[in-house]
């Protein structure tokens, strides 16, 4: 027997359906007023909705503002030095039992870059040697210009994801030069990794007022040298461990090898490339072989990879700027230069010394 319904029935049922679909409705629509609504940083926050847009940066800007931090951090370190109170103390002991120590530029520049990059882009993740205290502030900003020269050598802008960036600051590398007053060894230094892989890089000297600048696959304001010497190649290294690596480097090169002792990773990558500074020693190969953070190295990184060059670490690994601030294996560094050979060559026979230089 069949079902039929009386036409109020009908209604009822008519009804029923219409405020099903209202509620199914309204309750999307709350949500998506509540996603939009619901202040930033809320604990009750909800999950964006499938498809939302993620946020990006633009590289090129970046790079803009990454100069502007390291040139004003630049002016702060000067200022300091010229002005004869350094305010010098030690943050403690290095791995080897001497005082790390930390200057009122070391401090000034920090605040100087930090704050110009953090007010720039706040969401991105910024490692710095120094410290910034939570309720410390700058009014530091970008006026949005981006320089000539960046604007010529790279035309149109590139696109990343926010979340994909690690920026790394060193406000004063060479501290120890620093406070000795070998000014020409002190650099204030930036670096973007995206996805733990350097791609900006920024070196300024404060006592010259060069700064050099790259991007990958961007370009470059500083250039390749038209020679470099694969079988006697001049060798840079840090002058606080200049011992430790050069028998092996004349074993294996030859006794006539020219080995550099210097101060700063900064300067020590410059020396490879073509500098336009009276003060930059020329170097072929850099080598390192005890601790080192990564805020020290990342800007060289880029720099180099952006030029066709390499930094590895001594067993010729690629470095990752992502994590701990550490790195443990040694530094090969070069441009111009057959890598790999250099890595093969040079594979066990320098040690790696747990200890940290300068």
């Amino acid at each position: 027997m069949g079902i039929r319904l009386s036409p109020l029935g009908i209604g009822v049922l008519a009804l029923l359906g219409l405020a099903v679909l209202y509620h199914l409705y309204a309750g999307f629509l709350g949500g998506r007023l509540s996603a939009l609504l619901l202040p930033a940083g809320e604990e009750d926050r909800q999950a964006p909705m499938p498809g939302a847009e993620t946020q990006h940066v633009d590289l090129r800007k970046l790079l803009a503002v990454s100069l502007l931090a390291a040139k004003r951090g630049g002016d702060k370190v000067r200022e300091v030095r010229e002005g004869g109170a350094l305010g010098e103390k030690s943050k403690g002991k290095t791995r080897e039992g001497a005082d790390d120590k930390i200057t009122d530029g070391d401090v000034q520049s920090n605040r100087q870059m930090y704050f110009t990059i953090h007010n720039t882009f706040p969401d991105l993740q910024i490692n710095s040697e120094e410290q910034v205290a939570k309720d410390e502030h700058e009014p530091l900003s970008w006026d949005g210009n981006i320089p000539d020269d960046v604007m010529k050598i790279i035309p149109e802008g590139k696109e990343v994801r926010a979340d994909s960036i690690t920026i790394w600051i060193d406000p004063l590398d060479a501290t120890q030069e620093y406070t000795d007053n070998l000014r020409k060894y002190v650099t204030t230094m930036v670096c973007v990794a995206v996805n733990g892989e350097p791609v900006i890089g920024v070196v300024h000297k404060p006592f010259s007022s060069y700064s050099a600048w790259a991007m990958v696959d961007g370009g470059s304001n500083v250039k390749v040298r038209s020679n470099y010497d694969q079988e006697n190649p001049t060798i840079i290294v840090s002058r606080s461990h200049t011992g430790t690596v050069q028998d092996v480097i004349r074993k294996t090169f030859g006794n006539n090898t020219v080995i550099v002792p210097a101060g700063g990773a900064g300067y020590k990558v410059l020396s490879l490339l073509d500098v336009p500074d009276d003060t930059q020693e020329k170097a072929d190969v850099y080598i390192h072989n005890t601790f080192i953070k990564k805020w020290d190295i990342c800007a060289g990184n880029a720099i180099l990879r952006a030029l066709g060059g390499k930094m590895t670490t001594l067993k010729g690994k690629d470095i990752q700027y992502s994590g701990s601030e550490a790195h443990e294996e040694g530094i090969l560094a070069s441009i111009g230069m057959d890598h790999t050979i250099l890595v093969k060559t040079l594979s066990g026979k320098i040690p790696y010394i747990e200890r940290k230089a300068h």
